[in-house]
């Protein structure tokens, strides 16, 4: 191999022709080809030097790329074709390959772009399939990793690059830096002498460099893209799954009509709801709100779940019920993780209208007098939140319902609902939402919710949610 260095003069010509053979010997003797390049041919010089037209006309290349390029940023393979596309009009290349010393020892090289290729390759996908040589002018290149001319190039048949550089007489390496090293490099090719200009280097360098900055963006940007989406899918699996936990149905009940709606912040959540079929015209009635929200929150409902179903619920009273929760969970799961539930566990016995129930630190249940009024049930009785002390004491309140009153229990995803103005909903506005739904239509559990849901819809959009929101409405008949 014969080569003058213009970038780096004189590296080449104090070599005497022994020295240069035994430099030639030390650096292809031991070249392996590890994976065999595709088939190439010799493509046809460019037309147009990008240099000798206007600068009218070399602004409308570069925003006609610019706008490719930006409509296109989600895929950065497209966006790469179209520069190398350029860029061999703007250098005159009659070639362009690109290569890669990432995560390669010394003197191996990867190549991972060429235009001599049948098939682009994509090289963030399928780098099984980007050859890797060991040794030759390219490993030398990016290897020193510094941008170079060869204006006078002669490829040693021992090269196991020879079969991308055949033809060439000329090279414009431009390589590429990531974190204070040239792991990359974009080596342009053309079959005439001195095709590469040294006045045109630094422009070419400075290109080179912010697409590469441009590229590897984009293709951060996909993978961020596609991560989400794969978490997106994990996360629609867990909604799936923790909404198969909810109760299928509400109970049917002689004396009370029962409407409930469920709703998370994000794909799974924290809230959780349950009816329990007690025998003897009784049925449990759980509602709870698990600290936190997503993920997390929504592997604590279920473990909440698993917990109440094993609960022996039929032989509790209220306060027993969250008083064997309570332990169950900060034994093996709450107590040093700072996670927390508040709960409501209830009893409503439909034969006597009576409501028993217990209260875990969650927000008290109200209740829609017949007159009109909405005031709160339990009184000042709250209790601790479950999970936090392993041994703690609730009490059960009893309530004796009548014919026309509805009884709401909820989670505080309604009433810390915020509106554009970060105001929040507040339990002013939801009392007057039950009212408002209690004179509505048939004056239905029903009713009622679809109130709750408007008022707060319309106050800060369905959709634009900062908490779950799950509720539980029973009208008396």
């Amino acid at each position: 191999m014969a080569l003058k260095d213009e970038s780096n003069p004189g590296t080449q010509e104090g070599s005497s022709a022994p020295d240069r053979a035994a430099a030639e010997e030390a650096l292809f003797i031991k070249a392996t080809r590890l994976v065999a390049p595709l088939p190439v041919t010799i493509e046809p010089l460019s037309k147009v030097n990008f240099w000798d037209q206007s600068a009218s006309e070399r602004l409308a290349e570069v925003v006609d790329l610019l706008k490719f390029t930006s409509a296109n940023h989600q895929d950065p393979q497209q966006s790469v074709l179209a520069y190398a596309a350029r860029m061999r009009k703007w250098s005159s290349a009659d070639r362009i390959i690109a290569i890669s010393r990432r995560g390669l020892e010394p003197p191996k090289v990867r190549v991972t772009r060429s235009s001599t290729w049948p098939k682009d390759v994509d090289p963030w996908r399928e780098v099984e399939q980007l050859p890797v040589l060991e040794g030759g002018l390219l490993s030398d290149l990016i290897h020193v990793g510094e941008p170079r001319i060869v204006s006078s190039l002669e490829v040693n048949p021992l090269d196991p690059a020879r079969d991308y550089l055949h033809g060439m007489k000329s090279v414009m390496a431009l390589p590429t830096w990531d974190g204070g090293e040239a792991l990359n490099m974009v080596v342009q090719m053309s079959s005439r002498t001195d095709a590469f200009k040294v006045d045109r280097l630094p422009e070419m360098l400075w290109i080179s460099n912010l697409f590469g900055r441009l590229t590897k963006n984009l293709v951060l940007g996909r993978q961020v893209k596609e991560a989400y989406e794969a978490l997106d899918r994990e996360l629609r699996s867990v909604a799936d799954i923790q909404m198969s936990l909810l109760p299928q149905e509400n109970p049917t009940l002689s004396t009370m009509e029962v409407a409930t709606h469920y709703q998370s912040s994000t794909r799974a959540g924290g809230d959780y709801y349950d009816f329990f079929d007690l025998g003897d015209g009784k049925w449990g009635v759980l509602i709870a709100d698990v600290s936190g929200h997503g993920t997390p929150a929504a592997v604590l409902m279920a473990i909440l779940h698993a917990i109440a179903h094993v609960t022996p619920m039929q032989a509790l009273e209220p306060h027993e019920a969250l008083e064997f929760i309570n332990r169950a969970m900060t034994k093996r799961y709450t107590l040093d993780s700072g996670a927390f539930v508040t709960m409501i566990y209830a009893i409503y016995d439909e034969r006597a209208r009576t409501l028993r129930f217990a209260n875990a630190g969650h927000p008290r249940p109200l209740v829609r007098e017949t007159d009109g009024r909405v005031r709160e049930l339990g009184g000042d009785i709250g209790g601790v939140p479950l999970g936090i002390l392993d041994e703690v004491e609730y009490e059960t309140t009893q309530v004796q319902l009548v014919p026309g009153q509805a009884v709401v229990m909820y989670t505080d995803g309604f009433t810390e609902a915020f509106g554009p103005a970060r105001e929040l909903f507040g339990e002013a506005r939801f009392k007057e939402a039950i009212r408002a739904g209690a004179l509505m239509g048939d004056r239905s559990a029903s009713a009622i919710l679809s109130k709750i849901l408007e008022d707060v819809g319309a106050f800060s959009g369905l959709t634009n949610r900062s908490d779950d929101r799950t509720l539980i409405v029973g009208m008396v008949k």
